[in-house]
């Protein structure tokens, strides 16, 4: 099952080069486009990390009190 995640993934070289290309078609030179490419696909990173976050399976309840017992967190060293 593909999520929004998946999707990201798809959409980033989409953009780099799909992008790149079809403003290429748009008689841009290659050093106009592919900044232009990047800064898209650089925008679909930033919602992807900002917007809609990864969070972990554990949320807070509506009444503001934490749903998570016993947790446990793990150490890097």
């Amino acid at each position: 099952m593909t999520g929004y995640y998946d999707y990201v993934l798809g959409l980033i070289p989409l953009a780099l080069f799909g992008l790149t290309g079809g403003l290429m078609q748009t008689s841009l030179s290659l050093t106009q486009a592919v900044p232009i490419a990047a800064a898209v696909a650089a925008g679909i990173i930033g919602h992807a990390l900002f917007v809609r976050a990864p969070v972990s399976g554990a949320r807070s309840s509506f009444d503001g009190t934490d749903t998570r017992q016993n947790v446990r967190l793990q150490n890097a060293d």
